[in-house]
């Protein structure tokens, strides 16, 4: 499935071929803090994604392994990417509410369970990870 997306103002758009469309949920602190909440978000491989209105996009390393974006001119998170070496190298993990259209999406995971506030429970089954097991699952150690 194709979709297309844009940040709050659109100065930055893109366009994802062939997305997957299972998403996931982040629950780590740093997402709660950029995102307000977990962060929904879809898994999209670099060779997959185009974007128009790049020189609006910043940048910041927010970690050892992965760094954040967001549009300059009103400050829409845009996007996590994993910047280490491993399974998810250069993969972005963009927020669903980007896409212009979200209809088709599945929550598939979540990741970070040990960080969920207290009050966030999902509804329904899916597949479930402590920060171990997400730091695991990304080939980042600890």
């Amino acid at each position: 499935m194709d979709k297309t997306g844009q940040c709050l103002c659109g100065a930055v758009r893109f366009t994802i071929r062939d997305l997957n469309p299972e998403f996931g949920t982040c629950h780590c602190k740093m997402c709660q803090r950029w995102a307000g909440s977990a962060l929904l978000g879809l898994t999209v491989p670099a060779d997959t994604i185009r974007f128009e209105g790049e020189e609006n996009i910043k940048r910041y390393q927010s970690s050892d392994w992965a760094e954040r974006a967001w549009c300059g001119k009103r400050g829409s998170g845009l996007w996590y990417q994993v910047t280490a070496e491993g399974p998810y190298h250069g993969y972005y993990h963009m927020p669903i509410g980007l896409l212009d259209d979200t209809s088709g999406l599945i929550n598939a995971r979540e990741i970070y369970t040990d960080a969920k506030p207290d009050a966030f429970d999902l509804a329904g089954e899916r597949e479930r990870l402590d920060t171990a097991a997400t730091l695991a699952l990304f080939g980042v150690a600890e």
